[in-house]
């Protein structure tokens, strides 16, 4: 598979911060390593600011040593594209928390979990009453479709229709991904509710703590179950992947993993869900780990 990043080198740098180290697992890991998984806001991506070069120069390193990057997001192809740009990106990324695979190469969308119409609006229906003032958007492969009550903050003027619920489904778009959001309720506080109203329905997380809003996909579709799927079409298995994560929507993948770091800095779960820490997003956490990682191979 072609490398994701530029070909570059990698000069180790000193830990920014006091994360504990496991070079012997570490080490013992590098010997059948084979894939490097993350996640993208939050882990390599500091809030207002862009991939930072040493960041780059790692994800390189590892292209150019046979080992490919594969980015795990819960943002839609949309806004990937122009990140993809700006730090080239090639190959395959794992969009929408699992519910799309978007080749960068082609353009196109080479894989999709839909959730049936059906499935969409009971989960609607459930929640309305247990989360009053909700509004939901629909992530589908043909756009992005919300209610008035859905506010918007990066997608305002690029949605397909605006509308009540009814006429979002009314051409049973495949919807990827349904998002809710209910003001003055924390993500945190969402999740308790959807994953008690609606867990049996959908698989929801979040991905934001300091947010309303909270992201559902079909039943049993995660960053993890996709990436399994990408991963097995390159015939590497969980043993052979490393994965990096910060926040809810990375617990699955954090978890699937042979070796995984959650970022210091991230979310109380995605810590509990990883085998290991690395060091804050803002301090190159995930460039420190793969530094190592490849001067130990």
């Amino acid at each position: 598979m072609p490398g994701y990043w530029h070909d570059g080198e990698v000069t180790p740098e000193p830990l920014a911060s006091a994360v504990d180290v496991d070079t012997a697992g570490e080490e013992s890991f590098t010997a059948g390593w084979k894939l490097v998984a993350t996640d993208l806001d939050g882990t390599v991506i500091p809030r207002d600011l862009p991939v930072s070069a040493r960041t780059l120069r790692a994800f390189a390193a590892c292209a150019a040593a046979g080992i490919p990057v594969v980015p795990v997001t819960g943002r839609p192809p949309r806004w990937v594209t122009p990140l993809a740009a700006e730090a080239g990106l090639r190959g395959q990324v794992v969009c929408a928390n699992g519910a799309v695979v978007y080749d960068l190469d082609t353009d196109t969308v080479v894989r999709q979990h839909a959730m049936a119409v059906d499935v969409v609006r009971e989960v609607a229906a459930r929640l309305r009453p247990a989360l009053p003032g909700i509004g939901f958007a629909l992530e589908a492969v043909v756009g992005f479709r919300r209610e008035e009550a859905y506010a918007t903050r990066f997608d305002t003027g690029l949605e397909q229709r605006i509308g009540g619920f009814d006429e979002l489904l009314v051409d049973a778009p495949p919807v990827v991904k349904v998002l809710a959001k209910c003001p003055g309720t924390s993500s945190d506080e969402m999740l308790a509710v959807a994953l008690r109203e609606v867990g049996d329905l959908v698989n929801v997380t979040h991905s934001n703590a300091a947010d309303s809003l909270i992201e559902m996909m079909g039943a049993g579709v995660s960053k993890a179950s996709t990436l399994a799927e990408v991963a097995a079409e390159l015939g590497i298995g969980a043993e052979g992947v490393v994965a990096f994560g910060d926040m809810p929507n990375d617990l699955e993948m954090l978890r699937w993993a042979g070796r995984s770091y959650a970022m210091a800095d991230g979310h109380p779960e995605a810590v509990a869900a990883a085998t290991h820490v690395a060091a804050a997003c803002g301090e190159d956490g995930v460039a420190q780990v793969l530094e190592r990682l490849l001067t130990l191979r």
